[in-house]
C-alpha cells in the first residue's frame, strides 16, 4: 500500500512533464545530450532484415490500422505465431490492420523506424502504439528514469502526429509485467509512466487505452492465463486486448468490412528457408536468447577452407551468425 501523503520529491516527474509541450520534446529531441529522446538505429543484422521487411510491407497492401511497437505487438500477426495470427484475423479483419512491431525495440528503437521510412507514404486512419516495456526492465525505475521514458513516448506521438497528422492515435498503457526476480519491482514504475502517458491523451486525436486491470491484479500480479512467460500475451491476453480496442475501432472506422486489403502478414525474418540442405541449418534456443545462423556471402579466400560437401553443393557458401532477444 502507498502513503496518500505526496512529497515534493514525489511530485517532480508530473511537474517536468507538464510543463513539456510537444514541440519543446521535439526540440530537445534533437539535442545532443537528450538520450531519452533520440532515435537509436538497431544495428544486428536480423532487426536489418525486419525493417527492410516492413518497408516492403507498405507497398503491398492499404492500411488503415497501423500497429506499432515491441515483441508483445509483433507477434500477434506474425506467420511464425500462428495461433496469434489466426486470432488477429477473427478480431481485425475487414479493417486493413497492419502490424509493424519488432521484438526487442525500445521507444527509441521504434522512434528510428518511423523517421526511417516505416511511416512514409502511408495515410493510416488509426494508429495502436504500446511501448516501453522493453526501456523498464524488471527493476524499479528511478524518478529521473520515470521521465525520461514517459518523455520518449510523447516524442513517439509527436512524430505520429507529424507524418500522419489526420490519424487517430491509441496509445496504450505499458502492460504489467512479471519476469524478474521479484515478480512485481517493476509494476510501480509502469504505473507512473502510464499515468503521464494518459495525460498526453486529449480524448480526440489522441486516445490513451489501459486494459492492466484486466490483465493483473491492484498489485501487478498478472491473472492466470494471461501470458505464456510472464511478460509476453497469451492467446487469452491478446483476446482482452482485441476486446478493449475493437469498440474504439468500430467509432473511428465504422463496422469491419467483408473483405480485407491489408499487407499480408510476415514472420521472422531470420528464419531459414527449407530448402536449404539440413547440414547448413543451426539454431539454438535459450532462455535469454537465440543463435540464429544465417546467409551472407563471403570472399574466396574463405571458401577456399569451407568444407568441399558445402563446396559442391547448389548453394553459395555463406554463413553469418547472429545473437539477439527472441522476438
Amino acid at each position: 500500500m502507498y502513503s496518500r501523503e505526496l512529497s515534493v520529491a514525489s511530485l517532480l516527474p508530473v511537474a517536468l512533464l507538464t510543463v513539456l509541450s510537444f514541440q519543446q520534446v521535439f526540440a530537445q529531441r534533437k539535442g545532443a545530450g537528450d538520450t531519452a529522446v533520440q532515435p537509436v538505429a538497431r544495428t544486428d543484422a536480423i532487426s536489418k532484415l525486419a525493417h527492410e521487411q516492413m518497408l516492403q510491407s507498405l507497398k503491398k497492401g492499404r492500411i488503415d490500422v497501423y500497429f506499432v511497437g515491441d515483441s508483445i505487438t509483433r507477434r500477434w500477426r506474425a506467420t511464425d505465431y500462428p495461433l496469434f495470427l489466426a486470432n488477429w484475423k477473427e478480431n481485425f479483419l475487414g479493417w486493413n490492420a497492419a502490424n509493424f512491431g519488432w521484438g526487442g525495440d525500445t521507444i527509441q528503437n521504434i522512434l528510428w523506424r518511423l523517421q526511417n521510412g516505416e511511416l512514409e507514404g502511408v495515410h493510416p486512419k488509426v494508429i495502436v502504439l504500446l511501448a516501453g516495456t522493453n526501456n523498464v526492465g524488471t527493476t524499479p525505475a528511478s524518478d529521473a528514469k520515470v521521465v525520461e521514458i514517459s518523455r520518449a513516448i510523447k516524442a513517439l506521438l509527436y512524430t505520429m502526429r507529424e507524418k500522419t497528422p489526420k490519424a487517430t492515435i491509441i496509445v496504450m498503457g505499458i502492460l504489467p509485467r512479471n519476469d524478474g526476480a521479484d515478480p512485481a519491482a517493476a509494476m510501480p514504475s509502469i504505473n507512473k509512466i502510464n499515468e503521464n502517458i494518459a495525460r498526453f491523451a486529449d480524448g480526440k486525436m489522441i486516445r490513451y487505452l489501459n486494459i492492466n486491470d484486466k490483465l493483473a491484479d491492484k498489485d501487478g500480479k498478472l491473472f492466470e492465463g494471461m501470458t505464456g512467460d510472464r511478460l509476453h500475451l497469451s492467446l487469452k491476453g491478446y483476446q482482452v486486448w482485441a476486446d478493449a480496442l475493437k469498440p474504439l475501432l468500430k467509432e473511428l472506422l465504422g463496422p469491419a468490412a467483408k473483405e480485407d486489403h491489408a499487407p499480408p502478414p510476415t514472420g521472422d525474418p531470420s528464419a531459414v528457408r527449407k530448402s536449404l540442405p539440413s547440414f547448413l541449418v543451426a539454431s539454438r534456443r535459450a532462455t535469454c536468447g537465440t543463435t540464429y545462423v544465417f546467409w551472407a556471402p563471403l570472399s574466396k579466400r574463405v571458401q577456399h577452407f569451407l568444407p568441399l560437401t558445402l563446396m559442391n553443393s547448389r548453394i553459395r557458401p555463406m554463413v553469418a551468425i547472429s545473437f539477439l532477444p527472441r522476438s
